[in-house]
């Protein structure tokens, strides 16, 4: 995801938040930040609103929670999650917060927006699944995850709003979950999400009783995904570099200023990428690579300010530690991230005495590894939010 980056750094210098044209706004009124966010705490909740149940739920009841979180800079942000209430569900029943899969750039795409989108691009295919979930009583909470600027590529923004959303929904007394056991989930960038707000929950939300996590496709080092996706050679999948590049100069504008070292066809695909989702950007990055995006090359390894922001936001360089038992499943063969650096993780999890369960899925490539294991994963945290032993295969 960070490869994008390589061609846009030459030499970061000074820049403003001007410089980085962030995402439209949303007409909603409910999107809007308040002005007195430094006097509340992350996890606070500021507005609240029911909706209608997403077309592809059913016997839930649904919410929208506006709440207090930080971005990557640790700046007080307005935050949302979708909230999906079971109508026969026990107080301080199981609560899940699934980190849906966000390659986007523009707000539209979040889940907040998607669940009810009529556009097939955008429909939340989880559902199904979820809908067992929630047939089992399990509440669960749907955040966008990218935050406010749909800061794709700055991963840890994601797991710092993935935990203040739980903490807000517990705050949330029509949901009935202010003690209930949490599990987390998500793939790929869902995942990386998941994965981030695992590692950071010891220091930055020790108050969650967190029971188990699941997450599946983790780009757990985005210097290492740099070298493999289009860096020097055109590549189908470049798109989500690139947008990953604007996402991270969203939450960087300093260290990395990205137009001001774009070539001509950088800033025609800057332009077309502001507000898109996932099918917009692959078409527009199909076949390309940093070199033809960029004036002045792939600096982004010799400019020690822009490698510190893809080393902060890359999991496999973080030292925290997870207190959660975690269920991590990946194809060895995957070719859109760095295996290698999944494994050198988690065998750090594991010599520090975390249980973690692997699953090496029988399969060649990101997609079909993602289906193979939701089930896995689903009997996973059943399992934990139940009370059984975590298994490991350290």
């Amino acid at each position: 995801m960070a490869l994008a980056l390589g061609g846009v750094v030459a030499g970061a210098g000074d820049s403003v938040a001007d410089d980085v044209a962030l995402p439209t706004p949303l007409a909603d009124s409910f999107y809007a930040s308040p002005t007195n966010l430094d006097a509340r705490r992350p996890g606070d909740i500021i507005s609240v609103r029911a909706r209608p149940n997403p077309p592809a739920f059913f016997d839930v009841r649904t919410y929208q929670i506006k709440f207090r979180s930080s971005d990557s800079r640790g700046t007080p942000i307005a935050a949302i999650t979708t909230l999906l209430v079971p109508t026969r569900k026990q107080t301080d029943g199981p609560l899940l917060s699934f980190q849906h899969i966000i390659n986007a750039t523009g707000l539209k795409c979040a889940p907040s927006q998607a669940l009810w989108a009529q556009d097939p691009n955008l429909t939340i295919r989880e559902a199904p699944g979820l809908n067992v979930a929630l047939q089992r009583g399990w509440t669960i909470a749907i955040p966008d995850h990218l935050g406010p600027r749909s800061s794709y590529g700055a991963a840890k923004l994601g797991g710092q709003i993935t935990l203040d959303g739980i903490r807000a929904v517990q705050h949330f007394a029509p949901a009935k979950v202010p003690k209930s056991r949490v599990g987390l989930a998500g793939y790929s960038g869902g995942g990386m999400a998941t994965a981030w707000a695992v590692a950071l929950a010891p220091a930055y939300a020790p108050d969650l009783d967190i029971v188990g996590a699941a997450y599946g496709g983790v780009p757990m080092n985005l210097l290492r995904m740099a070298e493999g996706l289009g860096y020097d050679t055109p590549h189908p999948a470049f798109g989500l570099a690139f947008a990953a590049a604007i996402g991270v100069a969203r939450e960087y504008p300093d260290e990395i200023p990205i137009q001001r070292y774009l070539s001509p066809l950088g800033r025609q695909m800057y332009a077309g990428m502001r507000d898109a989702c996932t099918n917009d950007i692959l078409r527009l990055g199909a076949g390309h690579d940093a070199q033809q995006v960029t004036v002045g090359g792939r600096a982004i390894f010799d400019d020690p300010k822009a490698r510190r922001v893809v080393e902060e936001n890359s999991l496999s360089m973080y030292p925290g530690i997870p207190a959660t038992p975690i269920f991590e499943w990946h194809s060895p063969s995957d070719v859109l991230i760095p295996v290698s650096s999944i494994d050198v993780t988690i065998r750090r999890y594991c010599r520090a005495g975390v249980r973690v369960q692997q699953l090496a899925t029988p399969s060649p490539d990101h997609l079909s590894a993602a289906i193979i294991g939701l089930l896995p994963a689903f009997r996973y945290l059943t399992d934990r939010f139940d009370g059984h032993p975590a298994p490991s295969t350290c």
